[in-house]
């Protein structure tokens, strides 16, 4: 009974505590002259991590089995798996906007969890016969993560479209291909480089392009960056407002990130998938049945093949793999909920994700 009370608690805690950082995040991207309310946002997203955690193992000791058999479970696992990944983005690219994408998402599923499910599908039940496997840790977990994983790194990609405004924007050093930066018609250079130009542009703070030449052919940059005009771009470039230095600076950290977070979450959601064959095998008789849940499990895998199959090999950067970035984002979803709501389908029982 004690227990039941300590999850009743923490999971509103935990609700409470994200929508408090949510707010928290949010403030520090309009006033960015507080830097203390980014600290604020990662020890509040920390605080929520572990009501999570513990709320899960509360579960667990009560329930005598790993806790992600129901819906309410899975998306407090989600949850903490997207806190999780966020307290790692984050503290990798040093940048508050991870949390302004990533907190919101977290807060509007754990009030889902909390405050729409009805009580009867947030309470542990017994397992049915075909869950009853060593399986549910390895399998389950693992697609969850995956998720989580994939879900963050969408949401960054997501948040870069909406910073560039969908402007054809190249980065450089975000992953393996050629080039460097190109946006509105010109290409950038890193601070520091000489560009055989007879003349350059370069980018002021405040985003004024000012030419300049040494007469030699050749320009010392000495700002953040500089640019040389690029011929045969598109008049729709050309005529974009340009991107001041802070922000393409900002951008390239969101590019970078979301490719690693995905790079993370998709050989999870391969290992999540073969364990799921194996475990489809011992309980079914069957690897793969084309199930909706494996089909789009499928589905997810594909798309996110293609986007580090375009970044790795084709040198994709910038806008085009963060547009299919952000529709696999949709697609986790559906792999997710989207299936199970149907009520078909060999994973439809007992809201088993």
């Amino acid at each position: 009974m004690n227990l039941v009370i300590i999850q009743n608690w923490l999971d509103n805690a935990s609700f409470a505590v994200l929508f408090v950082t949510m707010l928290i995040y949010w403030s520090g991207a309009a006033f960015p002259n507080l830097p203390y309310l980014a600290s604020l946002g990662t020890a509040g997203m920390a605080i929520a991590n572990l009501c999570i955690a513990t709320l899960l193992g509360a579960r667990w000791i009560e329930a005598g089995y790993f806790p992600l058999s129901n819906l309410y479970e899975s998306l407090f696992f989600l949850t903490w798996g997207m806190t999780t990944i966020h307290l790692i983005a984050e503290n990798s690219s040093r940048s508050r906007l991870v949390g302004v994408v990533t907190a919101p998402v977290a807060t509007m599923i754990t009030a889902f969890a909390t405050l729409t499910l009805p009580s009867g599908m947030q309470t542990a039940e017994p397992l049915v016969p075909a869950l009853k496997s060593n399986w549910l840790m390895m399998h389950v977990s693992v697609m969850m993560l995956s998720y989580s994983a994939l879900m963050v790194g969408s949401l960054l990609a997501i948040a870069f479209l909406a910073i560039t405004r969908g402007q054809d924007i190249q980065l450089h050093g975000s992953s393996v291909g050629t080039g460097g930066y190109r946006t509105n018609g010109y290409r950038l250079h890193k601070a520091g480089e000489v560009v055989s130009q007879s003349q350059a542009v370069s980018v002021e703070k405040n985003g004024t392009v000012r030419f300049s030449s040494d007469g030699n052919g050749k320009t010392a940059v000495m700002d953040l960056v500089t640019a040389t005009p690029i011929h045969n771009q598109s008049s729709e470039i050309h005529n974009s407002e340009p991107l001041s230095p802070q922000r393409l600076s900002l951008v390239e950290t969101l590019d970078n990130i979301s490719y690693r977070v995905i790079g993370l979450g998709f050989p999870l959601l391969t290992i999540g998938i073969i364990a799921g064959g194996v475990w489809a095998n011992e309980a079914w008789g069957s690897y793969w049945s084309w199930d909706p849940k494996e089909t789009w499990a499928l589905i997810t895998w594909l798309v996110f093949a293609a986007y580090l199959h375009a970044r790795i090999t084709r040198g994709w950067q910038g806008r085009r793999p963060a547009i299919l970035a952000a529709s696999g984002f949709v697609v986790v979803w559906i792999c997710y909920l989207g299936v199970n709501l149907l009520g078909k389908g060999l994973h439809s029982y007992g809201w088993f994700f």
